[in-house]
């Protein structure tokens, strides 16, 4: 057994717990260089620099397991999870790929790839990806707003409504507001119990 590794692990776990989460990003670091093949620890650093906003270190320390294990769909989607929020679509889009062809059931990734093809005007690819993330979640109002949104870029109206459609069945709140967005007052009908 590796006591260091042990004790730092334990260490940031008690950090964590108490809400420290610096102190505890330190001592998990202490512990990944205690361990430097557990990837499940570098994996746990960049996920902790991803949730303090720290975009730039996140980024470093999942490209490293990403590296190291090709084979990670979860490292994959952190991944490309970090570069969207740092607005590096393409980048993105790279890493979303990747967790999906290693997981292709994991609808986080095809709703990111999704929405990084939308923000670059790749409207077509977005619908793509979003078909898929919302086959795999059906009740996902986000997925459902987004792919309704990317086929209205595309002037597609019948997808329009198929969207709106199935928005309103697993999110009438937000189907209201897909509908004004969108321009469709001929949807109205879809939400007009709400008031």
């Amino acid at each position: 057994m590796n006591f260091d590794q042990w004790r730092w692990e334990l260490r940031g776990w008690l950090m964590e717990v108490l809400g420290r989460k610096p102190a505890a990003i330190e001592a998990y670091k202490r512990a990944c260089a205690a361990a430097p093949g557990n990837l499940r620890l570098a994996h746990l650093v960049g996920f902790m620099y991803a949730q303090q906003d720290d975009l730039d270190e996140a980024e470093a320390w999942l490209t490293q397991v990403c590296a190291r294990a090709p084979d990670n769909g979860e490292a994959w989607f952190n991944l490309g999870y970090v570069r969207d929020k740092a607005r590096k679509w393409q980048q993105a889009i790279e890493a979303f790929a990747r967790a999906v062809e290693l997981v292709p059931s994991q609808d986080r990734a095809w709703y990111g790839m999704g929405m990084a093809h939308a923000h670059l005007g790749h409207h077509a690819e977005a619908a793509r990806a979003l078909e898929e993330a919302a086959r795999l979640q059906p009740m996902n109002g986000h997925a459902w707003y987004a792919l309704g949104m990317a086929y209205h870029q595309l002037h597609q109206p019948d997808q329009v409504k198929r969207a709106a459609e199935r928005l309103a069945h697993c999110d009438p709140q937000r189907a209201k507001v897909f509908i004004r967005e969108s321009g469709r007052p001929d949807l109205h009908y879809l939400v007009e119990h709400l008031g």
